[in-house]
């Protein structure tokens, strides 16, 4: 199969995250593009979580980190609290997809979360992370401020949960099907070979 896999995300889900890795191998063992697509899971406004309350501890010591450990993937629960909200990160991952680094941009906002500890919500943290992975700071700021890309924002949620039937990340649309939770990429790879016989959709 020869297409676009879409992979819906919300860079404050650890789950999202510790699929990295298999997600790359789908990209380099199949004929496949990625697109990272957003689903925040807790648009404003409704609240975010909070690491000092039980349910996010509870989450991480019982599926998290026993995952993680699993994967050999470094990771660790954020410490800001309540955790940040990720709309302003997906306008830049708009950016970031136009310059075809939507999938180098998604892995370091991950990476400065759940390995670093930073406040993915605030807009020089965004800059910075974005600049790293080679994104012109002017562009990325006038990405934040930009109503254009917020409308898109608000029209790329409704493609998720409305259009494609997203309810939870990590989600995998391939040839039409969604896919959710952490597959590995033998299952990923799976998917995509059983929608070469199948007609697109």
């Amino acid at each position: 199969m020869s297409g676009t896999v879409e992979v819906f995300v919300d860079y404050v889900c650890p789950f999202c995250f510790l699929v990295e890795d298999a997600v790359a191998e789908l990209e380099r063992e199949r004929d496949v593009r990625i697109e990272v697509r957003p689903f925040e899971l807790r648009p404003d406004p409704v609240p975010t979580l909070r690491p000092e309350d039980d349910y996010l501890p509870r989450v991480w010591e019982g599926a998290v980190y026993p995952m993680a450990r699993r994967l050999g993937v470094d990771v660790r629960l954020p410490s800001i609290s309540p955790q940040p909200r990720t709309d302003k990160a997906f306008m830049v991952l708009q950016l970031a997809n136009e310059r075809g680094l939507g999938r180098e941009y998604s892995s370091a906002m991950f990476s400065a979360f759940f390995q670093d500890d930073r406040d993915i919500g605030d807009d020089a943290v965004i800059i910075e992370v974005a600049a790293g992975v080679g994104l012109d700071r002017g562009e990325v700021e006038r990405a934040l401020a930009d109503p254009e890309r917020r409308a898109r924002r608000v029209a790329d949620q409704r493609y998720a949960a409305e259009t494609v039937g997203v309810r939870a990340v990590p989600g995998f649309r391939v040839n039409g099907r969604l896919y959710s939770g952490v597959l590995t990429a033998e299952q990923l790879k799976q998917a995509v070979d059983a929608a070469t016989t199948e007609r697109p959709s």
